[in-house]
């Protein structure tokens, strides 16, 4: 696999809503269990049994709260809040049937999904116990795929907040297993997935400067959706003295020289891998191919 992700244990793919992150985690789930690695794509959402963009693309209407496998050495499963908060009162407290008993609460699970910082715990502490080595039938690997910007940083701030107010205890040991987990470049990192486009690219960048500032590795940006560009320097350079002109094809010279320019801008900082435009076929077969042909 390419940027270096093949002895990672987790992978988090982030980015704003619309650049394709669902298609580039399960794209970099497929390519790791061809390998023979076996394989866990999580997508993280609200409520088990809801609409499930991840599980569409795997040709399953639902995820489970279990992993289900899809392929050979490949797995699905949803992220949910309630999930981690189940299983964690399942660790906590002494009789399993009252975690199970508090979980069937309205009251309890409303309290738990609308309060600040407890659905991110939850969806914490349920990542790392499927991402760990000592679960029966461990996963060599964990794709994540987030639902939004905000949400990777958010699973690092909320459990360094909470930290500070509750330091010890189970909670305590919990949170800091999360962030051994997300802060352990060796372990984890993150994809940041955009378009070749300048907001998007600086929203990018941001994010990932955000994420190491938060000691979350990244290890690269994913230009996603980048048009075919059949010029060299020079060619190009003669194509857009044309561009000047009221002609048809302006506007695909214009998109050629944002995407140039925003390979540029990620390139000074940031390892970058484009994944091309498909209008036609199987798009996440042919995304799986790029990723795992590794190209730099």
């Amino acid at each position: 696999m390419p940027l270096a992700l093949d002895k990672l244990r987790a992978v988090l793919v982030t980015g704003k809503g619309g650049v394709g992150k669902t298609t580039v985690a399960a794209a970099l789930a497929r390519a790791s269990a061809r390998r023979g690695r076996r394989t866990l794509c999580l997508e993280v959402i609200d409520e088990v049994g809801e609409a499930a963009p991840l599980a569409t693309t795997f040709g399953r209407a639902l995820t489970t709260e279990e992993p289900l496998q899809v392929a050979p050495n490949l797995y699905v499963a949803a992220l949910s809040p309630a999930t981690g908060h189940k299983a964690f009162l399942r660790e906590t407290l002494p009789v399993k049937m009252l975690a199970d008993a508090a979980m069937k609460s309205q009251a309890v699970r409303r309290f738990l999904h609308a309060a600040p910082t407890f659905p991110e715990l939850g969806v914490l502490y349920r990542l790392v116990d499927l991402a760990s080595a000592t679960r029966a039938g461990p996963f060599d690997q964990v794709i994540v795929d987030l639902p939004a910007t905000g949400h990777a940083l958010a699973l690092v701030e909320v459990p360094e907040a909470v930290l500070r107010i509750v330091p010890g205890g189970t909670i305590g040991q919990a949170l800091r297993a999360g962030l051994a987990l997300l802060c352990d470049a060796e372990k984890t990192a993150a994809l940041v997935v955009t378009l070749p486009e300048p907001l998007p690219v600086s929203e990018a960048l941001e994010l990932a400067e955000a994420l190491e500032a938060k000691r979350v590795a990244v290890a690269g940006i994913i230009l996603n959706r980048v048009p075919d560009d059949p010029f060299d320097d020079a060619e190009f350079e003669l194509v857009q003295s044309f561009a000047t002109r009221p002609l048809l094809g302006n506007r695909s010279v214009h998109r050629l020289r944002k995407t140039r320019d925003a390979r540029e801008r990620i390139k000074i900082s940031r390892r970058v891998i484009e994944l091309s435009e498909h209008p036609e076929g199987d798009v996440l077969a042919k995304v799986t191919d790029e990723l795992a042909a590794g190209k730099p």
